[in-house]
């Protein structure tokens, strides 16, 4: 298999000048149709030297690169995440009605490189869940997510490609950050005991619904959610990793990302009843704990501990429900 190349500032402001090109000569010399933010290009600096390109995430993978302060470009680094990125941009016109807050908009795609994707997006405003808290009417936006993500037609995301994911083993995971705690706590890291809430039995209790799929984002980190200074939610990024499966795993998501009172709030909103909210935050919890273990042997490079504060916050559902009897609404 060919390596992909590597791509550099180069690159990418080659890439971009020959967009912005065509943006403003078109097919046959026309001028272009305009785009959904109104122009397809991007400003370009005095001097015609092309726009202002840096990676965005320093140190990363430079595969996602702001241009100028408008737009965003996202270069697939290989054949699997080009057919991602593709599907990707079909479902985000799919799930683009349903949802209340702004989803990308692409203004241009192609390839960057042969066989190789690019989709040139425009900048949401607003900041990253990491850097804002979420407010109360926020919560209220994410309810209408999880609301807008359950009435997408799963038979239309499936047509697009969208793959189907079986639910998680509760117990399999609780089982694995039982091991994890015990390491955690021998480096006074975690308190092991706070694992014991969930039994096996409960694990149990928990398991995933028949017929409970939607289509999920899944991957609701707080860097996929664009944030406002006053704590709306403004919009969704990172819908290539979408799947339709468990609604429990954007639950998780939300914990982990804004923390588990206002993730099982958001959810009960949306009309999730006491199972499925559980059963999220229990996801949470226990991959919190694998991750933190993973990050002190390793294995892991992401700072995991604000995520399982945020996951460990306690509710007042755990403490009233009786499994038994719990609500799997919708």
């Amino acid at each position: 298999m060919t390596q992909a190349p590597t791509p550099t500032a180069d690159t990418v402001r080659r890439l971009v000048l020959s967009l912005l090109k065509d943006g403003k000569e078109g097919r046959n010399g026309k001028a272009p149709k305009r785009t959904e933010d109104g122009g397809g290009g991007e400003e370009t600096p005095r001097g015609g030297s092309g726009p202002d390109v840096r990676p965005a995430t320093p140190g990363a993978d430079p595969v996602t690169w702001w241009v100028g302060t408008r737009h965003v470009l996202r270069l697939a680094p290989d054949r699997e995440a080009t057919l991602r990125q593709r599907r990707e941009l079909r479902l985000r016109d799919l799930v683009r009605p349903h949802v209340p807050m702004a989803v990308p908009a692409g203004v241009a795609h192609g390839e960057w490189a042969p066989g190789l994707s690019y989709t040139l997006d425009t900048k949401l405003p607003g900041g990253s869940g990491e850097e804002h808290d979420v407010s109360a009417v926020g919560e209220a936006d994410l309810a209408a997510l999880l609301t807008g993500l359950r009435e997408v037609p799963v038979r239309q995301a499936e047509t697009l490609g969208v793959p189907r994911a079986a639910p998680r083993s509760l117990e399999a995971l609780r089982r694995a950050a039982v091991r994890a705690a015990e390491h955690l706590a021998a480096a006074d890291e975690f308190d092991a005991s706070r694992l014991t809430q969930l039994t096996p039995a409960a694990a149990s209790q928990l398991a995933a619904q028949p017929a409970s799929a939607v289509l999920t984002h899944h991957t609701l980190t707080g860097g996929h959610l664009v944030v406002s200074a006053d704590g709306r939610v403004r919009g969704v990024l990172g819908w290539g990793g979408a799947v339709v499966g468990d609604p429990a795993e954007d639950i998780a998501g939300l914990a982990i990302s804004v923390g588990s009172p206002a993730a099982v709030r958001a959810a009960t909103l949306a009309g999730y009843g006491a199972r499925p909210c559980l059963r999220g935050l229990w996801l949470a919890r226990c991959d919190t704990v694998v991750r933190l273990a993973e990050h002190l042997t390793g294995k892991d490079t992401t700072l995991p501990r604000t995520r399982l504060r945020r996951a460990w916050e306690p509710i007042l559902l755990e403490r009233v429900t009786d499994l038994g009897d719990a609500d799997d609404a919708p």
